[in-house]
């Protein structure tokens, strides 16, 4: 014989006031502001979207003899010097960014891993402009001076380093060394926080196998923050991609495709080119340099749309 009690009427009323959740005023007007802060989000997109299609649609609907060529044949020089400075920057600054990341985490003591977070974010704040002006007046110098001759005696056999270095040091490489520094804070930020949510139990564990410190960053940290690096990594290619004002002062444009990072000869940027030519264009010019615009907003959705998927399924060893 089983005896079955009944619970009494206030745990039942209190279960019963626990499942369901009780809606007060404020709670619906933060959920009202939070949906229309996403959608005011999603309806921006799409207005940029739509006028750069509206407005770029003309260059493909007029006739051939309208401009001197093609648009594949303008956009594309375009696009390759777009993804080489980005690519260029991305190869510096990601080593350097992860790095930094793990000395400010696991290496640096508290109080300087505290300054030292503080002056890396500091460099995100820092105008494009300026980034463009030290680039041209300080870096520039420097690397014509000693980088890009000892380049082109000792490593002229790779098609990036051929003849004639550059004696301004207007070149794809000191543009690239400048995107760079612009990124590294991004990928830096993220690294960081990435690192530092390591669970304490993979590391204790791998230290009390035996593991010096450097092997237990290389068997539980980085393989945690696998998937961060590589959503910084995009985000920092994004930001390289669109850069604007650093890469039109640094940059010395031509009209091509130039594998050649320490010459004078550049394949242009597509947001540099739209900011020297708009002052100067009319009429389809217009549209053609917008619908340019077109091709660099798909590009850099695309990479931002790929950097949030990667971190989205948790591409981690650590799992």
């Amino acid at each position: 014989m089983t005896i079955t009690e009944n619970p009494p009427p206030q745990a039942a009323e209190a279960d019963s006031s626990f499942t369901q959740p009780i809606s007060r005023l404020g709670d619906r007007v933060f959920g009202g502001l939070s949906f229309g802060a996403a959608a005011l989000i999603l309806v921006t997109l799409a207005a940029v979207a739509i006028f750069l299609i509206t407005e770029g649609l003309p260059t493909f609907t007029a006739d051939e003899g309208e401009f001197d060529r093609s648009f594949l044949a303008y956009v594309g020089p375009l696009v390759f010097g777009t993804t080489y400075a980005a690519a260029i920057a991305l190869l510096l600054a990601t080593p350097v960014a992860v790095a930094v990341a793990l000395y400010i985490s696991h290496y640096a003591p508290r109080r300087l891993a505290k300054t030292l977070g503080y002056f890396v974010d500091l460099l995100a704040a820092i105008p494009s402009v300026v980034y463009g002006i030290w680039g041209i007046a300080v870096l520039a110098p420097i690397l014509s001076d000693s980088l890009y001759p000892w380049l082109e005696d000792n490593a002229a056999f790779l098609p990036f380093f051929g003849p004639t270095a550059s004696t301004s040091g207007r070149t794809m490489m000191t543009a690239g060394i400048v995107l760079a520094v612009m990124v590294l804070p991004i990928i830096t930020a993220i690294s960081r926080e990435v690192f530092l949510q390591t669970p304490r139990l993979h590391e204790e564990a791998s230290l009390a196998l035996g593991a010096t410190r450097w092997e237990m960053i290389r068997q539980a940290v980085l393989p945690f923050g696998r998937s961060g690096v590589i959503s910084g990594a995009m985000l920092g290619l994004g930001r390289a991609l669109g850069e604007t004002m650093a890469v039109a002062i640094i940059l010395a444009p031509a009209n091509g495709y130039f594998w050649n990072v320490i010459t004078n000869q550049n394949s242009n940027t597509i947001a540099s080119n739209i900011a020297l030519s708009f002052p100067e264009s009319s009429g389809l010019e217009v549209n053609r340099l917008i619908a340019t615009g077109l091709v660099l907003f798909a590009i850099t959705f695309g990479v931002n749309a790929m950097a949030r998927k990667i971190s989205s399924t948790g591409f981690s060893g650590a799992d």
